[in-house]
Formats: structure tokens, C-alpha cells, sequence
């Protein structure tokens, strides 16, 4: 019987999640070219990493370009030459893109929901200048449950983040291959890999509510270490028999 080290057994873990969201949720196809949005923290850079190396089986082929995106007005400060030099190093070629926004154009919005937001157009401007016909963004399952708790808790809706949105009006779909994959384990990774931290001074960090959603997950996993599964499989499990709903005339029954 082989024995593996830490170090494999982590390795092991993450490529078995991988593939599995990605043949679960068929992320990827035939002739797909992907555009892998490389924001330089460690979800992204192992996503480099994991697509440059399944795009080299045989089946489905498909290609990978990374693409960094510098928002202008925003002190978040990276190493771009790093990131083109460690996305090569994969064998995946490099985009820079430089772009910026206004706050205040829309103070409905948080200054986070606008940055994202405008980080993702211009994800899709170089998707298509590129030929892209998907585009991949690193999010682990950590990051979906705790999507969900926060529109649960802030929106009143029982939605996250799909691992396969088609967005219509961009001709673009977006996956999360990484969306089986846990948190922690590729945070180990980015140990194994020394991979090299990006300097984060963001001004509007504080008001993230998503760092209170990640201590409510591990509290929950506390009671009980199925909780993370169970959050997940009522996403696919909804018993709408069971949850209130309002007659035609508005009142609820």
C-alpha cells in the first residue's frame, strides 16, 4: 500500500475535488478557450495552475490564457511581473489589463460590489479580444457557502455563486472549477508552492461583511463537521412544499 506524504495527500485531496466540480457541473468542453481571471491571491494562482495541467490531457482539449486586471484608483498593489512570469512558467499566456471607477456614480451600490463588478467587465472585454468563450474565476466552496449565507442573511434570497452561469447579454459563460475544492487545502498549497503574497491595501476592505460570514461557517462546521456538505446539498435540495408562499391575493399561507 503507497504511502503519501502531507504534502501529496494535499495534492491528492484538491485534484480529486477539482475534477470532480469540473465533470459534476460540465465546466469544461471540446474546443473551450478559458480565460482564467488571475487576481494574484492564492485561489487564483492554483487555478493556473490546475487548468494549465488538465488542459494537457487529451480529453476534452481546450486552451487557457491568464489575465490580470489592475483597477487603477484602488491601492491594491501587485507584482504584475510576478504573476506574468509564474502564468508563463504553467505554459499559459498573459494579459494585462488596466482599468478604474468611480464610487460615487452609484452610492447604492458598496464600493466592493461596484470594484468586482467592474473588474468583471473588463474580464469580459478581454475574453473577447482574446477569443474566449469561458471564462473561469477562482472561488472554492468556502466562498459559495458563504455567499449563500450572506444573501440568506442580508438579501432574503436563497442564491450563491452556480459553478456554471451563462450570462447571455456578454455571449460568455462564467465556471468555478474550484467549487468542491476547500479553502484550507489551497491554503496549503500556496505553502507548498511558496507562493508569493500580493501586497492587499484596499480602503474599503472593512467594509466586508464576507469575513464575518467565514467565522459563522466554522462555527457552524463546530457543531457539526458535516455542516459545510449539508449547506451545500440544500442548494440542490430545495422543498418548496415546505417553505411559506403567498396566495395570488397576497396574503401568505
Amino acid at each position: 500500500m503507497a504511502l503519501f506524504t502531507e504534502e501529496e495527500k494535499t495534492l491528492r485531496r484538491i485534484e480529486k475535488r477539482f475534477a470532480k466540480g469540473v465533470v459534476e457541473y460540465g465546466l469544461i468542453e471540446e474546443g473551450d478557450k478559458i480565460l482564467i481571471g488571475l487576481s494574484g491571491g492564492k485561489d487564483s494562482l492554483a487555478l493556473v495552475e490546475l487548468l494549465a495541467r488538465r488542459s494537457r490531457i487529451l480529453k476534452p482539449r481546450f486552451s487557457v490564457v491568464a489575465a490580470h486586471v489592475v483597477m487603477r484608483n484602488i491601492s491594491y498593489q501587485s507584482d504584475t511581473d510576478y504573476l506574468r512570469s509564474y502564468a508563463e512558467s504553467q505554459g499559459v499566456p498573459f494579459v494585462l489589463y488596466e482599468t478604474e471607477f468611480d464610487a460615487s456614480t452609484d452610492t447604492r451600490k458598496s464600493p466592493c460590489f461596484l470594484c468586482s463588478w467592474n473588474r468583471r467587465k473588463a474580464l469580459f472585454t478581454v475574453a473577447k479580444e482574446q477569443g474566449c468563450n469561458k471564462i473561469a474565476l477562482g472561488h472554492h466552496m468556502d466562498d459559495i457557502l458563504e455567499t449563500l449565507l450572506m444573501n440568506i442573511t442580508y438579501q432574503g434570497a436563497f442564491g450563491s455563486m452556480p459553478p456554471r452561469l451563462v450570462m447571455k447579454k456578454f455571449d460568455m459563460t462564467i465556471i468555478r472549477p474550484m467549487c468542491l475544492v476547500h479553502e484550507s487545502d489551497l491554503a496549503e498549497l500556496a505553502a507548498i508552492r511558496n507562493y508569493r503574497k500580493q501586497v492587499k491595501n484596499c480602503p474599503y476592505e472593512s467594509q466586508s461583511s464576507r469575513s464575518v460570514m467565514k467565522g459563522i461557517l466554522h462555527r457552524l462546521e463546530e457543531m457539526n463537521p458535516e455542516a459545510r456538505y449539508s449547506l451545500w446539498g440544500s442548494m440542490s435540495n430545495v422543498q418548496e412544499e415546505l417553505l411559506p408562499r403567498k396566495n395570488e391575493g397576497g396574503t401568505s399561507r
